[in-house]
């Protein structure tokens, strides 16, 4: 298991937390010199928070336990590629990797619907590694929505 795998798997555990409150499992960690500065995991449901996706709740509680709004040299783990506003609130906190596990083919930005992450406009570049541990993630998701929809049934 190489290091980014290690780290996607603390931040499928965030998912799995997620997933036991009834929320999409999205799971994330922030990691700076080896070391977990935060852990989230999606809550917009419990929250009626259309923004408390996993990476935001993420970048709030790094913010708050660092004392800035700058998480420069951190690297993000995300069990989903991020959403549109997800990237936008990580450029601008200043996170210097995004390593994600299963590709968003509905409004993912970092390679499946488009590569939000190398527009002109972003005055702050940022490393993408997609895929790790995908399968794992992607599979946790599926399960998540078959099971919803059932439920939907009966």
């Amino acid at each position: 298991m190489n290091i980014d795998e290690y780290w996607m798997k603390i931040a499928i555990e965030e998912a799995l937390k997620a997933e036991k409150e009834g929320e999409v499992p999205v799971g994330a960690i922030l990691v700076e010199h080896e070391k977990i500065i935060a852990k989230a995991f999606n809550q917009p449901i419990s929250k009626n928070d259309s923004t408390a996706h996993a990476e935001i709740q993420l970048i709030r509680a790094a913010g708050k336990k660092l004392g800035n709004y700058r998480l420069n040299g951190t690297t993000i783990y995300v069990t989903l590629e991020p959403c549109t506003m997800c990237l936008g609130a990580i450029v601008h906190a200043r996170i210097k990797r995004i390593v994600y596990g299963a590709k968003d083919s509905k409004s993912g930005v970092c390679g499946s619907c488009a590569e939000l992450h190398n527009a002109s406009f972003f005055n702050h570049e940022i490393q993408i590694t997609g895929g790790v541990l995908g399968q794992e993630c992607s599979r946790i998701l599926q399960s998540f929505f078959k099971t919803v929809r059932q439920a939907k049934l009966v």
